[in-house]
This record gives C-alpha cells, sequence and structure tokens, in this order.
C-alpha cells in the first residue's frame, strides 16, 4: 500500500512538474493566430531591389502579369518607388490602370497614392479586429482585421455603394499576398495573386506616372463616328513625355474598320485599317505628347463590330538596378 501511494505521490508531481513548465514557458509569441511572430505584424522594411510577381486578373483585360520591384527609397520625400521589370508592361498598367501598386509608396505605412494623396490600405501592427477607412478604385472603404494565422493578415472591407474588397498581406513576404475587388453586382473587377517573392533584382525598371485622356468604347455605325480629347499635361504642370494608347478590337464577318487619330497641328500619329473578321487584343503603344486637342475618328462595319480605345498621358522614369 505504501509503495502505491509512494508511486500516485511521484506520478502527480510529474503532472504538476508538466503543467507548471508548460506555464513558465509560455506559448509562442501571439499565440491563438499560428506561428505569426511581432516581426511579421510590424510594417515592414523594403529593400531596393526587392520583388514580388503577381497575376492580375479583370473581366476587361483578361489575365497578365507583372513582377513589381523596389527601384527607389527616398527617406526625403518618406517615399518608396515601385516600377515593373518590363517596359510593355508598365505602358499596359499605364493605360489600364488596375495596379493600384506602382508608383509612389509611403515608407511609414506602405500607403498607396490615389488622385494625389496617400491612402492608408495596410494598417500596422496588425490587430485582429482593428478598422479603418481609405480610398482606392473610387470608392470609400471602411476596412477591418478579420483574421491572422501563421503570418498571412485576412483583411474585409466594403464601400457605401455595395463594393467588396478582401485582401491579404503576408507578413514573410512583406506585402500583399492576394486581393479581390467585385462591385455591387458580386463581379469580380479585379483578382490579384502573387506568385514569387525574391530580393536583389538586378537590371531595369520602369514606370509610367499616368493619367486617363480616352476610354470609350465604339460599336457598328452606319456613319463616321467622331470623338475628340484635351493634351493638357499632367495636373501638377508638368507635361506628359509620350500618350499611350490601347485597343480592343472585333470586326464582325463581312465588316471593316478604320481609327485616325490626328493632333492640332494635322498629324495623324496613329491610324489604323481592319478587313472582315479581323481582331486586334490588347494592343499597347505610344505617340508623341502634343500638347493641345486630338481628333479622333472611326468607322465600323458590321453588326457585332467593336472598338474599345483608351489613350492615357503617361510620365516616364527608368531605374538600372
Amino acid at each position: 500500500m505504501g509503495q502505491f501511494l509512494q508511486g500516485a505521490t511521484m506520478t502527480l508531481l510529474l503532472l504538476c512538474t508538466s503543467v507548471l513548465a508548460g506555464c513558465i514557458e509560455g506559448p509562442t509569441v501571439n499565440s491563438g493566430i499560428g506561428d505569426t511572430t511581432e516581426e511579421e505584424l510590424a510594417l515592414p522594411d523594403w529593400d531596393i531591389g526587392d520583388q514580388w510577381l503577381y497575376t492580375f486578373v479583370t473581366p476587361q483585360f483578361g489575365e497578365d502579369s507583372a513582377r513589381l520591384v523596389v527601384a527607389e527609397k527616398d527617406n526625403e520625400s518618406g517615399n518608396y518607388r515601385l516600377g515593373i521589370s518590363s517596359k510593355e508592361e508598365a505602358q499596359r498598367h499605364a493605360v489600364i490602370n488596375h495596379n493600384p501598386f506602382l508608383g509612389r509608396v509611403t515608407m511609414d505605412g506602405l500607403s498607396v497614392y490615389e488622385e494625389g494623396d496617400p491612402q492608408p490600405v495596410f494598417n500596422f501592427p496588425w490587430n485582429v479586429g482593428d478598422s479603418w477607412g481609405f480610398t482606392l478604385f473610387g470608392q470609400e472603404w471602411t476596412a477591418e482585421t478579420d483574421s491572422i494565422y501563421n503570418g498571412v493578415v485576412e483583411v474585409r472591407a466594403s464601400s457605401d455603394d455595395g463594393h467588396t474588397l478582401t485582401y491579404s498581406f503576408s507578413g514573410r513576404d512583406g506585402f500583399i499576398d492576394s486581393l479581390v475587388w467585385s462591385d455591387d453586382q458580386g463581379v469580380e473587377q479585379l483578382r490579384m495573386e502573387l506568385t514569387q517573392t525574391k530580393t536583389d533584382y538586378e537590371g531595369d525598371v520602369y514606370f509610367y506616372r499616368a493619367r486617363d485622356l480616352l476610354d470609350s468604347v465604339y460599336e457598328n455605325n452606319e456613319n463616321d463616328i467622331s470623338d475628340s480629347f484635351l493634351d493638357s499635361g499632367h495636373p501638377d504642370g508638368t507635361d506628359w513625355d509620350v500618350l499611350v494608347w490601347y485597343i480592343d478590337l472585333d470586326i464582325s464577318g463581312g465588316g471593316s474598320g478604320t481609327l485616325s487619330l490626328k493632333d492640332h497641328q494635322g498629324a495623324s500619329p496613329l491610324t489604323r485599317a481592319w478587313g472582315s473578321g479581323a481582331s486586334e487584343k490588347g494592343s499597347i503603344g505610344t505617340i508623341p505628347s502634343i500638347s493641345g486637342d486630338y481628333s479622333l475618328t472611326v468607322t465600323l462595319r458590321g453588326g457585332d463590330s467593336s472598338l474599345h480605345f483608351k489613350v492615357a498621358g503617361g510620365i516616364f522614369s527608368q531605374w538600372t538596378l
């Protein structure tokens, strides 16, 4: 009997010791949210050459990809500058405008700029339940940190217009992991997915600081279609380096089409002619920027013929890392 009590006492002591040891050692940092660390919840410090490869999907333009690269770190202005590793992709994003994370990003919160003002899309240090507001994609958002797990923060946001925005920030990758923006009908307007993270980029990086000048869709018409836009430079008074154009076109069988763009001096920097069944998807190019009025003449024949034509003014930047 004495031996039994002694054995039971030893077992109890071992159990207590184990429990106490666990209490003394304590849980890992931020228990309840996986193995997330305090560093992964804090504002990351980017270095020149940090890079993230993303896939972008939009209903208007389908799927494309872009490698975002930290090209400049300006302590005086308090901004990073993010560019793209492909000049053609830089032109595409200048005129399509579906990547808000290019160009200037503040160093004190990774805020992105919309209409010249920094917008706090992120809310460092992350805490579940925190809420805040910002403007993005022309919408006023109310956001809340929904959850945190294994270094990834999930955020949900809604706008007064009924749009929804869900995105995740990876503390381990130092940037967005994924983002989905849906309109008030539930239609996805943008899906953004991270596919690769690397450092120490070497090569050229490009960026066009851009603003839309014309964005129109033209359809079959028996008469010539006329349109125009004004090239007056950036609102801050800086002249555009170039105008970036985008064409998305389908000509139905038996149809035809033409496009002629003229500047105020009468020059025609862009002309096109299409025959029956022609298709031109996502073409991108640049023309000189000449301050003043531009006139556009379009002809489209054929029942289902259509043309989506966009022009944006662009101020060009290039870095060699």
